[in-house]
């Protein structure tokens, strides 16, 4: 749904009358019906009833009514905060991420804050999750995006859940097995290719592993991203990883764990104690807005999607 169509909607649920929420939104009424109808549409239930001349709400349209005012209020208070750090030219962001979002989507969310804030210095750390909990916990960073839930022994910090990922099997295109799907019981009998401590994906592998009664065997540890698909291409094992850093590697096959898979949440992050400097704060909207317009758009990288949040 569109802005737009909201505040159409909101116009017509205030005036109970199309002509005139026409008059107040400035646009000819054919257009602005086309625009509910479209919405109606794409919701899959009228909005209003239209009988004799009276335009009243359904009870569809009556719970979106104050979602949409909230929506509406929202991207105004969006629009007035980009336009306040529209003057924004020194600063400096220190962001720590994990090796599959730098090498998937992250890269191209930096291009367009560095478009709109030339002056402003980027500092980017790679890293697993635990450890850039750990950073961020000593003040080392601003913002982290971070694998959750946090653990309990974890420092106070603020998480926005934004983005939820498929983990895969990754092989050797060679040597994958035409299979639409792999069950987490038949990695027992596979040799493993296992990242360093500190990095979530190893918690998540051994947990799956755990959960269906066995330990994993492992052809080779310690490794980071880069090093662990390496390792799979050369044939030493498989690794449960992110489908998304498949992309572009085309010696790697990715098979899906069986229904319903493994998945994991990534959150954005910063101290509890501590507010974000405006050049943070500017960097999570352009990075929000980002990911909004991708998931929108169809464009984002294999395997992630968007958490719509209320």
């Amino acid at each position: 749904m569109q802005l737009q169509q909201l505040a159409y909607f909101v116009a017509v649920a205030e005036a109970r009358h199309f002509t005139q929420a026409a008059e107040r939104m400035r646009v000819a009424q054919p257009s602005l019906s086309k625009q509910i109808k479209a919405l109606e549409a794409e919701l899959g239930a009228p909005l209003f009833s239209r009988a004799r001349g009276n335009v009243t709400l359904t009870p569809a349209g009556e719970a979106l009514l104050p979602l949409a005012r909230r929506m509406l209020a929202d991207a105004e208070t969006a629009r007035s905060e980009v336009g306040e750090l529209a003057g924004l030219r020194r600063g400096r962001v220190r962001l720590g991420a994990t090796p599959s979002l730098c090498a998937g989507l992250l890269a191209d969310a930096l291009a367009r804050f560095h478009h709109a804030y030339p002056g402003i210095e980027l500092f980017v750390e790679e890293g697993g999750s635990r450890d850039l909990v750990r950073t961020l916990a000593r003040g080392q960073l601003d913002l982290a995006l971070i694998i959750m839930p946090l653990h309990s022994d974890d420092p106070a910090l603020v998480t926005e859940e934004v983005l939820r990922e498929n983990l895969v099997v990754a092989s050797p295109s060679t040597t994958r097995v035409r299979k639409s799907y792999v069950r987490i019981e038949e990695l027992r009998r596979r040799p493993m290719v296992m990242f360093r401590r500190g990095y979530d994906l190893r918690e998540a592998t051994l947990n799956a592993c755990r959960q269906a009664g066995f330990e994993p065997r492992f052809a080779v540890e310690g490794g980071e991203m880069d090093a662990v698909l390496r390792f799979v291409e050369a044939g030493l094992g498989v690794a449960l990883v992110p489908s998304m850093v498949l992309d572009g590697r085309p010696g790697l096959s990715g098979t899906p764990l069986a229904p319903p898979g493994l998945r994991r949440t990534i959150a954005i992050a910063h101290r509890k104690d501590v507010e974000p400097t405006r050049a943070a704060q500017a960097f999570r909207a352009t990075l929000l807005l980002f990911l909004a317009e991708a998931a929108h758009e169809g464009s984002l990288p294999q395997g992630l999607d968007l958490i719509i949040q209320g």
